[in-house]
C-alpha cells in the first residue's frame, strides 16, 4: 500500500473521532449549560475542518492518479493542503493568544473542576489521534505533517491548560490559566510558521 493511501485512512479515522467528540461536547455543553464544554466542542470543529481537508487531499490525489488525467506533481496537492492547514493552525494560535490577553485584562471566574475534566478528555482524544497519525519524521508529505501538528498542538494546549488550571485552583492565581494559553500559542505559532515555510518551498519549487 502506498504511503498516501495509508495516510488517507489515518486522517479519515482521526477526522471521525474528532467529529464525534465535537458533537458530544457541544450536545453536553448545551444540555448542562457548560460554557467550557461548549467552547471546547466548537474548538474541535476547527480541527475537524483541517483534518478533513487533509483527508480530502489524499482522496483527490488517489482519484487523479487512478484516472491518469493529472500529469503534474501530486506532492504539490498534498503540500497545498498542508499549507492551508498551516494557515488554519496559525490563525488558531493567534485566537488563543488574543483570548489569553483578554482574559488577563478582564479576569472572570473559572469552573476549575469542569475545565480540568474537559482538558483531560481532550488530551486523551489527541494522544490517541497522534498515535494514529504517527509517521516517519523525515517524510516529505506535508499534508500528514499538518494533520499531525493539529492534534499535537491541541494536546499541548490541553497539557498546559491542565497544569495551569490545577495551579490556579490550588493557589487561587487566575492568571496562570491565561499564562499557560499564551505559552501554548507561541509554540504553535513556531510550528505553523515552520510548516508554512516547508510546504511553501515545495509549492514554489524551491526544494
Amino acid at each position: 500500500m502506498e504511503p498516501s493511501h495509508s495516510h488517507e485512512k489515518k486522517t479519515l479515522r482521526v477526522a471521525g473521532i474528532t467529529a464525534i467528540t465535537m458533537v458530544v461536547e457541544i450536545a453536553f455543553g448545551v444540555s448542562t449549560h457548560s460554557m467550557a464544554l461548549l467552547a471546547d466542542g466548537i474548538h474541535m470543529g476547527s480541527h475537524v475542518l483541517a483534518i478533513g481537508l487533509s483527508w480530502l487531499a489524499y482522496v483527490w490525489v488517489r482519484k487523479v492518479t487512478a484516472n491518469g488525467l493529472y500529469k503534474g506533481n501530486k506532492n504539490k496537492i498534498l503540500s497545498l493542503s498542508g499549507y492551508s492547514s498551516g494557515l488554519m493552525l496559525l490563525i488558531f494560535a493567534f485566537v488563543i493568544l488574543y483570548e489569553a490577553v483578554n482574559r488577563i485584562l478582564n479576569p472572570s471566574p473559572i469552573e476549575y473542576k469542569e475545565a480540568i475534566f474537559v482538558a483531560i478528555i481532550g488530551l486523551i482524544i489527541n494522544i490517541a489521534s497522534a498515535f494514529i497519525l504517527h509517521h516517519e519524521h523525515e517524510e516529505t508529505d506535508h499534508n500528514i505533517k499538518a494533520a499531525y501538528l493539529h492534534v499535537i498542538a491541541d494536546a499541548l494546549t490541553s497539557v498546559t491548560a491542565i497544569v495551569a488550571l490545577v495551579g490556579a485552583m490550588l493557589w487561587n492565581i487566575q492568571w496562570l490559566d491565561a499564562l499557560g494559553a499564551t505559552i501554548s500559542s507561541f509554540v504553535i505559532i513556531k510550528w505553523s510558521v515552520g510548516l508554512l515555510k516547508d510546504s511553501g518551498k515545495v509549492l514554489l519549487d524551491l526544494n
